[in-house]
């Protein structure tokens, strides 16, 4: 539960940003440090509770299920945040091409988490555990690495060139990774 308000606190935030910098009425110094340390918070949260059930062998179907749909709200309202915002900004693309690009990112992430997610309950239904796997948990690393990087870079880094390709780089490789988990999701066996 913590998690989810962190979660809902951090998309406030990144939604009220772009409007906030650009009035030059920022509530507080440091307001994209704060959603990005609540970002990290959530996201640690999420290692700590899957560390513990292992450790304490209180694993279960429920976690199994309820954990990744955390994890889904999570980056993918990010994404369809980002999409509103239209954020990142890369290099001197018009806001048309900005956002038809924002907004096929996060349909695409979307798409790949409703269609596992579809999978893993009929899985699950089976008695099958279709527990996160090496790629899976490789793809929310980036897609968290993706997040923190737009969110320091609309914080500290607006124009440099190296911040649009840094970006560029992380957003091409996370989605790259997530249609391959994707992809790798279906070949598992799913009963």
């Amino acid at each position: 539960m913590g998690r989810l308000v962190l979660t809902i606190v951090f998309l406030v935030m990144i939604l009220l940003a772009p409007k906030y910098y650009a009035e030059g009425e920022v509530p507080f110094p440091g307001f994209l440090d704060v959603a990005f340390i609540l970002f990290v918070i959530a996201g640690l949260t999420d290692i700590v509770d899957g560390f513990a059930a292992r450790r304490l062998n209180v694993a279960s179907k429920f976690g199994r299920m309820v954990d990744p749909l955390a994890d889904k709200i999570l980056v993918c309202g990010a994404f369809i945040c980002f999409a509103i915002i239209g954020q990142p900004k890369l290099f001197d693309l018009g806001p048309g091409v900005l956002s038809a690009i924002h907004w096929c990112v996060a349909g695409i992430l979307i798409a790949r988490e409703a269609y596992v997610t579809i999978l893993r309950h009929i899985a699950e239904a089976r008695g099958v555990n279709f527990a996160a796997t090496a790629s899976g948990k490789i793809k929310m690393f980036l897609q968290s690495f993706a997040i923190g990087t737009v969110v320091i870079k609309m914080a500290h880094v607006q124009t440099a060139a190296w911040g649009y390709w840094f970006a560029t780089v992380v957003f091409t490789l996370m989605l790259v990774v997530t249609v391959i988990s994707g992809i790798r999701a279906t070949q598992r066996p799913h009963g």
